[in-house]
C-alpha cells in the first residue's frame, strides 16, 4: 500500500519533469537484466560501486547493447568490502560520480521491465540513491530470477535447495559463469531468465524437471 502511494506521488511530481516519461506504461518487447556491486550486504547502508545492465529482446541477450558503470570509490572501500564485491580502488580510479552514473543508467533502462537475481537488493540500493539525487524511485516492472528458480525447484522432482544460489543455479541449468563483474552477473541473470522462460513454455513437466538435452547458451545470444 505504501509503495503504491509513493509511486503515485512520484508520478505526479515528475509528470512535467525530465524523467516523467519513465512512469509511462512500457509497450515494447525488451527487458533489461541488471546487477549492482556494493560495499556490503546491507542495502540500507552499503554504498554503490558499480552497475551492470544488458538488454533482452525476442528471447535473446543483446551483447552489443550493454552498460557497465564504475563509480568513484567511496570512503568505505576497504579490505572487507573488496572481498564482497571484488573491485579494488585501482579498478575504480576512472569511476564517474554517482549522479552521472544514475543518469546513464536511467537513460539506458528507460521504463523497460527489469530482471535480476535477488532484484529486491538491487532496487533498494538504486532507489536509495535515486531518492537522494532525483526524489523518485524506479517505477519499472520487475522480475526476480532467484524466485523463479526457487519455484522451478519446488516443481521439479529433485529436492529443492534451502536457499537458491546464483552459481548453483547457473551450473544446474548449464549457464556459463561469466567473469565476475556487474555486467557478467547481469548477463548470467539474463541467461537464467531466458532458460527458465523456455522451460515454462515446454509442454512437459518432465522437461522442466530433468532436461534430456543440453541447451547451449549461444542460442540466447545476439
Amino acid at each position: 500500500m505504501f509503495k503504491t502511494w509513493r509511486r503515485i506521488v512520484d508520478r505526479r511530481r515528475q509528470s512535467d519533469g525530465y524523467y516523467g516519461w519513465l512512469f509511462n506504461p512500457y509497450t515494447g518487447n525488451e527487458l533489461v537484466a541488471i546487477d549492482c556491486e556494493t560495499t556490503g550486504p546491507d542495502p540500507r547502508s552499503a554504498e554503490l560501486v558499480a552497475i551492470g545492465a544488458i538488454k533482452l529482446r525476442d528471447a535473446r541477450l543483446l551483447v552489443s547493447d550493454a552498460l557497465e558503470l564504475r563509480l568513484t570509490p567511496p570512503a568505505s572501500l576497504a579490505g572487507n568490502s573488496i572481498r564482497f564485491h571484488g573491485l579494488r580502488r585501482i579498478d575504480l580510479e576512472n569511476g564517474i560520480e554517482r549522479r552521472d552514473a544514475l543518469q546513464h543508467f536511467l537513460e539506458f533502462v528507460g521504463n523497460r521491465p527489469l530482471v535480476s537475481w535477488g532484484i529486491d537488493f538491487d532496487l533498494m540500493i538504486l532507489n536509495r540513491y535515486l531518492r537522494a539525487e532525483f526524489d523518485f524511485e524506479l517505477p519499472n516492472a520487475r522480475l526476480d530470477v532467484a524466485k523463479r528458480y526457487a519455484q522451478r525447484q519446488r516443481c521439479a522432482y529433485s529436492p529443492p535447495e534451502p536457499a537458491p544460489c546464483f552459481k548453483a543455479a547457473c551450473r544446474s541449468l548449464d549457464i556459463p559463469l561469466i567473469q565476475r563483474s556487474p555486467l557478467g552477473n547481469a548477463m548470467g541473470a539474463g541467461l537464467l531468465h531466458l532458460r527458465l522462460a523456455r522451460e515454462v513454455r515446454s509442454p512437459s513437466l518432465a522437461t522442466l524437471a530433468a532436461p534430456t538435452h543440453k541447451v547451449s547458451s549461444k542460442e540466447f545470444l545476439s
